[in-house]
């Protein structure tokens, strides 16, 4: 009984304490997201109070309508979603590739591919400013996009390799008896298994294009192209920092990519777990 006990109170202490850590994780991002809707007035007299005494959200107006923040959201999807679908379709078949046609090159290739996040971005922004000059592919969503994938399509094949060898080739094999070639094995038999890899994948290169902001920086220097972290940045720049603007600025960067990974933070769970079995 006193272990029974002391058991329970273990998991009481454990559930108590990661619940403090949550509080502190999340305290600031909610204040951001309640001094977004503070008025002005109540900005500049009581800045630090957690909850606004009158909900407004001209600061949400202005951001959007007066900055023009509507179409840097348009261009961080454009080019994050491209990124994002370039990304999955290419490394998808080439870790099927590795783990059906090349499992012993394979191995030596995903370290090779993995040394790639061995180098800090700072480090490469040169090389890359030289190449996409060259290519003349400055102040264009494609030398950008083409930068994003040089990052994410290695990272993605070594994380998809984890869960195509969880697929068993049975199954493949019978679909080619039944008469099924290898594409079609690939994206009817193959894929649908590895689907919650695919979506962790895809979901993980979708949060980091959308949240960088250094090759954006350097490779965009047009207002009407610039992505949305590029154009938060810009507000810093004024003679005189809109906290209030900031605020709400910050909240229409961050909180699409909360919602979206609370809502398949499940899958995301389940396919690392998947994947994690060899």
């Amino acid at each position: 009984m006193k272990q029974v006990g002391g058991s329970k109170m273990t998991i009481v202490f454990l559930y108590l304490f990661l619940s403090i850590l949550a509080v502190v994780a999340a305290f600031p991002l909610v204040w951001i997201i309640l001094s977004s809707f503070k008025t002005s007035g109540e900005m500049a007299n009581h800045p630090l109070a957690f909850f606004p005494k009158t909900f407004t959200t001209e600061y949400y107006s202005r951001v959007l309508n007066d900055l023009n923040f509507t179409t840097n959201i348009k261009n961080s999807l454009l080019v994050s979603l491209s990124a994002t679908l370039i990304t999955i379709v290419v490394s998808a078949l080439a870790a099927y590739g590795i783990v059906r046609f090349f499992p012993k090159a394979g191995k030596k290739m995903t370290k090779l591919l993995i040394t790639t996040y061995m180098f800090p971005p700072i480090l490469l922004a040169v090389p890359y400013s030289i190449i996409i000059i060259k290519m003349g592919l400055v102040n264009t969503w494609t030398g950008l996009v083409i930068t994003y994938l040089s990052f994410s399509i290695p990272y993605a094949i070594w994380m998809l390799i984890g869960f195509f060898q969880t697929v068993p080739v049975e199954i493949e094999e019978a679909a080619r008896v039944d008469g099924a070639g290898k594409l079609r094995v690939f994206i009817q038999v193959v894929l649908p298994v590895v689907s919650p890899g695919v979506v962790a994948t895809a979901i993980y290169t979708f949060i980091n294009t959308w949240n960088e902001f250094l090759f954006a920086l350097l490779l965009i220097n047009s207002s009407g192209k610039m992505p949305i972290s590029v154009a938060l940045y810009s507000l810093t720049g004024s003679e005189i920092l809109d906290w209030g603007e900031m605020m709400a600025a910050s909240v229409i960067i961050i909180l699409p990519s909360v919602l979206f990974f609370m809502l398949i933070q499940n899958k995301i769970a389940g396919g690392l777990s998947d994947g994690s079995v060899k």
